[in-house]
């Protein structure tokens, strides 16, 4: 009997042992939160877009006559005059760039010249016939009175010096076409010495020594001038979502990968309307003016660019992640789960305007309490958020952290289940 009873016994620890080992393994231990504490702090809201540096004024200079090019300008910096002009040479207004050959357009020059003097010399033969014939009429005017002279004779004396003052006038737009002639001659002459317009920096030379120039309607592009690089622009391309928040005159704040880490200033002087689409994105060029006394920046960087939109001070701040999580429906307080379940899950853009209605989680005992708020401006990494329900120092979750195996590792429902050695489980 007592040999029964100490069997029972041993056989009822056996059992409720395992049972309580099995209801304490296979339960579920107490979720664990990310938390992020809600801190007042200063805030920059921006839009980013890409864009090219560009010189604020660039000259194309070309060539108005055809020729080919026989020598190129020498560069005034140079003490030895040597050095030709080339990339980079700073040059002054009226710096001889380059010269093409000019012995067809000095013998037109001459030519001309020579057609010029000839005309002269016609013009004085036409005058002193005037004269003549001026004469003649006047002493056939003197006898027809007295009947010393036919009237026929009256006639033809007065039409010859009508004649005569008629081939004057041809005479004399003769010379004024020669001498036309001649400044044409002439201004050919002058386009072969191709001169700088602007004081400025070459950023490009696309002729060489021997190449010919063909001059037609659109006059070859020779060299390109950048009249002034200690002013620069930053060419930005801006979505068609963002355009609507840039303004005139906002700040601007960019870097080029020429000199990593360091942050230039600008500001945006003007919007332009012709919009550019690629690809069925639609982009606008905003225009940011820059000082650029130092040098640094050379024509045609790519600058990544931000516009400060908004400069927000002692605002209160959490992560955007705050503002896109969601928990699972068994962590949210049971009184608040239909209603927090139907309400859409919003995040701030720098590109929307700001004050939408979001959401923020802060643990309520065992659950979570959802708290509605405002969104406000964001940087890309904090909002501004505000509500009645907010204060400072509240620890808001912002994720979830998933248990644990014994060996360390994270579960994953979706991964298959294996046996021990590695063979996967047979369903």
């Amino acid at each position: 009997m007592k040999t029964a009873l100490v069997l029972i016994l041993v056989v009822g620890l056996g059992v409720g042992g395992t049972a309580y080992y099995v209801i304490h393994a296979t339960a579920e231990p107490p979720p664990r939160f990310r938390t992020a504490t809600l801190a007042r702090g200063d805030l920059l809201s921006t839009i980013s877009a890409t864009g090219t540096a560009e010189p604020e004024e660039v000259v194309d200079v070309g060539a108005q006559v055809v020729g080919r090019i026989k020598s190129l300008g020498i560069d005034p910096s140079d003490p030895q005059k040597k050095k030709t002009i080339d990339y980079g040479s700073v040059v002054e207004e009226g710096t001889i760039l380059a010269l093409i050959d000019d012995a067809v357009y000095k013998a037109q020059a001459d030519q001309a010249e020579a057609a010029l003097l000839r005309a002269k010399a016609d013009l004085l033969q036409l005058q002193a016939k005037v004269e003549q014939a001026r004469q003649e009429w006047k002493r056939a005017e003197s006898l027809l009175p007295t009947k010393a002279i036919a009237d026929a004779d009256y006639d033809v004396a007065l039409a010859n010096h009508k004649v005569a003052e008629a081939n004057l006038a041809v005479g004399q737009a003769a010379v004024r076409q020669a001498e036309a002639a001649r400044e044409l001659a002439k201004t050919n002459l002058d386009y072969t010495i191709i001169r700088s317009p602007v004081h400025g920096v070459i950023i490009d030379r696309r002729v060489n020594v021997g190449q010919t120039v063909v001059a037609s309607l659109n006059a070859p592009s020779l060299f390109l001038i950048a009249k002034d690089l200690r002013r620069m622009q930053i060419w930005a391309s801006v979505n068609e979502a963002d355009i609507g928040r840039i303004r005139s005159g906002m700040p601007v704040r960019f870097t080029v990968d020429a000199y990593p880490g360091e942050v230039f200033h600008g500001k945006v002087a003007q919007v332009r309307l012709n919009a550019t689409m690629t690809q069925n994105v639609v982009t606008y060029t905003v225009v940011v003016e820059t000082d650029n006394s130092n040098l640094k920046l050379l024509p045609y960087l790519t600058a990544n660019v931000q516009f400060e939109i908004e400069h927000r001070k002692d605002v209160l701040l959490v992560p955007n992640s705050a503002l896109r999580w969601k928990p699972r429906p068994s962590l949210i307080a049971p009184e608040y789960r239909e209603t927090a379940l139907n309400v859409p899950v919003r995040a701030a853009s720098p590109a929307k305007e700001p004050r939408e209605r979001g959401r923020l989680w802060v643990q309520d005992g065992d659950f979570l309490r959802p708290i509605e708020v405002q969104i406000g401006p964001t940087d890309g990494t904090q909002t501004e958020v505000s509500g009645s329900e907010l204060s400072e120092g509240m620890e808001i979750v912002i994720g979830e952290i998933r248990n644990e195996t014994a060996g360390g590792e994270t579960t994953n429902p979706f991964a298959p289940k294996l046996f021990r050695g590695g063979q996967k489980k047979t369903p």
